[in-house]
C-alpha cells in the first residue's frame, strides 16, 4: 500500500516504544509475572516447557504474546507489501547464535526487553544486565567493523516464509484444543505450570491481542533494542534508541500508576543479585544478538515477514531454553545455575570464533 510509514518516523518509533512499555506493565497487572509483562526469552523458554522440551515444572506455558508477535508482523508485512520470503544465510550459525543468546539471557533471567522492564519496576540489578547488553553489542560492532558478515539471504519460495507463522498458528490451535485443566499439569500434548512464573499469565485472548498489536507496530517501525545500541555505536544514530528510552520511561510511569514500582536489589521477582553474572549473561546475549542481526523480539518480527534465517534463530533460542533447563545452565532467584559458568564461557568462545572467522571474502 502506498503512503508514508508513520511508524518509522521519529514520533512513530517513540509511540511504539511507549506503547510496548505501557502494554507490558498492563500485562503484568493482568496476571503476567512480576517485571515480566513481556520477555521474549522467558516466554520462549515457557513455550519450550509447554511442548515438553524441558521439564522445569514452574516454567511451562504456551505464551500467546510470542504467537501474536509473529502473526501480527505477518499481517503488517502482507498488508504493506513487506512480506519477502528469504533464507539461506548461514542457518546453522544462526541456530547456535540463538542457542547461546538464550543461555546468556537465562543466566541474567531476561531478554533486553525484560531488562528494561525490570529497571522500570525498580529492580536495580537490571542495570548490570543493561550494561552487559551494551558491552556485548559493542563487542559485536567491533566484529562488524572488521568485516564480519553472515552473507546475504536469497529470495526463496513463498512457502518457506510462511513456515514460522504456520508453526505459531499451530501452537495457538493446540492451546484451544488442549486448554489448561484446573489442577492438572498436562492437557493433551501440552504441559502447564501449576505454580511459579509459568502459572502466572494474563487471559489468553488479552495476551494474544497485545502480541498481535505489538507485532504489527514493531514490524512497521523496525523496533529493536540491540539495533538501537548498534546504530548508536556504529553510526551515532539515535532513532531506534529513542524508542527504547520511551519503552523504559512509559513502563516506569505505568508501574507507578499501577502500584507495581518496588525499588531495590533484594527480593525482586524472578531475579538474582549475582551482579557479575547479570552482566556477563547479558553481555553474551548482546554479542549473539549483534552477530545475528537483531534482538529476540526483532527476530520474531523478521520471521513474521518471511525471513527464514530469523526463524532459524528463533528455533535456536527455543532449543537453547531446553538445554539451559535440562543441563543446569539457567539461573534462578538463588543465583547462577551449577553449569552456567561453563556455558557462558563456551558461548563467548563460540561467538568470538564466529566473529573472527566469518568475514566478507575479498574478490
Amino acid at each position: 500500500m502506498p503512503g508514508k510509514n508513520v511508524f518509522a518516523t521519529l514520533l512513530g518509533i517513540v509511540a511504539v516504544g511507549a506503547g510496548i512499555g505501557i502494554l507490558a506493565a498492563l500485562l503484568q497487572y493482568w496476571g503476567n509475572p512480576g517485571n515480566m509483562g513481556i520477555c521474549v526469552a522467558c516466554f520462549e523458554r515457557d513455550i519450550a516447557g509447554a511442548m515438553g522440551l524441558h521439564r522445569a515444572a514452574v516454567v511451562q506455558y504456551l505464551r500467546p504474546e510470542i504467537i501474536g508477535f509473529v502473526l501480527g508482523s505477518l499481517g503488517a508485512a502482507v498488508l504493506f507489501g513487506d512480506f519477502r520470503p528469504r533464507a539461506g544465510s548461514a542457518p546453522i550459525v544462526r541456530f547456535f547464535l540463538g542457542v547461546f543468546a538464550m543461555i546468556g539471557a537465562l543466566v541474567f533471567l531476561g531478554c533486553p526487553w525484560r531488562a528494561l522492564l525490570r529497571l522500570a519496576g525498580g529492580d536495580g540489578s537490571a542495570l548490570f544486565g543493561l550494561l552487559g547488553l551494551v558491552a556485548g553489542v559493542g563487542l559485536g560492532t567491533l566484529f562488524l567493523k572488521g568485516g564480519y558478515n553472515l552473507g546475504r539471504a536469497q529470495k526463496t519460495h513463498f512457502s518457506v516464509g510462511l513456515l514460522m507463522p504456520l508453526f505459531m498458528a499451530g501452537l495457538l490451535l493446540l492451546m484451544f484444543l488442549y486448554p489448561q485443566l484446573p489442577g492438572e499439569p498436562q492437557s493433551g500434548v501440552l504441559f502447564y505450570s501449576l505454580k511459579g512464573p509459568g502459572a502466572m499469565h494474563a487471559p489468553l485472548i488479552v495476551s494474544l491481542l497485545v502480541g498481535l498489536a505489538v507485532g504489527f507496530a514493531a514490524q512497521r517501525s523496525r523496533f529493536c533494542t540491540m539495533g538501537a545500541f548498534r546504530d548508536l555505536i556504529l553510526f551515532g544514530q539515535k532513532h531506534l534508541l529513542l524508542g527504547v528510552v520511551a519503552l523504559l520511561a512509559f513502563a516506569f510511569a505505568a508501574n507507578l500508576v499501577l502500584g507495581q514500582f518496588n525499588p531495590g536489589f533484594e527480593g525482586q521477582p524472578v531475579a538474582h543479585t549475582m551482579q557479575l553474572w547479570n552482566f556477563l549473561g547479558m553481555a553474551l546475549a548482546g554479542l549473539a544478538f549483534a552477530l545475528a542481526g537483531g534482538c529476540p523480539g526483532r527476530q520474531l518480527f523478521l520471521a513474521g515477514e518471511g525471513d527464514g534465517d530469523a526463524a532459524v534463530f528463533v528455533l535456536g533460542m527455543i532449543f537453547g531454553a531446553a538445554l539451559a533447563h535440562n543441563f543446569g545452565l539457567a539461573s534462578s532467584p538463588k543465583g547462577i545455575g551449577p553449569n552456567g559458568l561453563a556455558a557462558v564461557a563456551v558461548g563467548f568462545a563460540f561467538c568470538v570464533f564466529v566473529g573472527l572467522t566469518m568475514r566478507k571474502q575479498s574478490a
